[in-house]
């Protein structure tokens, strides 16, 4: 990846002014307050991982939850990575290690949403699912007019399951 060792970990409280510049450099990803990302990087921090360099850059950043109403799913929140390392797989593998943790032992479904035109992150999804043997479901999760009163692209759930564990 780029000739540079990449370095997998929890966010901490501390990450979080670096994930809120990290995200504000990822277009087209909605920016949160700086108070949400530190929410993401600290409350989050078991179903949330970060890339860095070795030099401490930090170069990824994906937050996540498990869904209260079913604790076997994990809600893909952001998925962020620097421009300098787009294309070479580190989403995928960030996914990945987030999965093999043991806090995400019992995760058998993952679901995000997505935008209809963020080809991007629908190549990753679907990646991920080949990558799984899972299934992928697309369906309307907030729509254009109905929930966003047309100030927002209609967000897409996409659910991927089950993953054999």
């Amino acid at each position: 990846m780029n000739g540079k060792k990449i370095l997998f970990d929890k966010p901490s409280a501390m990450d979080g002014m670096a994930v809120h510049k990290l995200i504000a450099s990822c277009p087209p990803l909605d920016t949160n307050s700086v108070y949400c990302n530190l929410l993401q990087a600290s409350h989050f921090s078991e179903t949330s991982i970060m890339a860095r360099l070795e030099d401490g850059e930090l170069v990824g950043f994906i937050s996540g939850y498990i869904l209260p109403n079913a604790q076997n799913t994990l809600f893909v929140w952001q998925v962020a990575v620097s421009d300098q390392m787009r294309g070479q797989g580190l989403a995928k593998k960030m996914l990945t290690a987030l999965l093999e943790r043991p806090f995400c032992r019992d995760v058998t479904h993952i679901e995000t949403s997505i935008t209809a035109d963020n080809q991007g992150s629908w190549a990753l999804f679907r990646s991920l699912t080949n990558e799984l043997g899972a299934v992928l479901e697309k369906s309307v999760m907030f729509d254009k007019e109905q929930h966003f009163k047309g100030q927002h692209d209609t967000e897409h759930l996409a659910k991927i399951g089950s993953i054999p564990r």
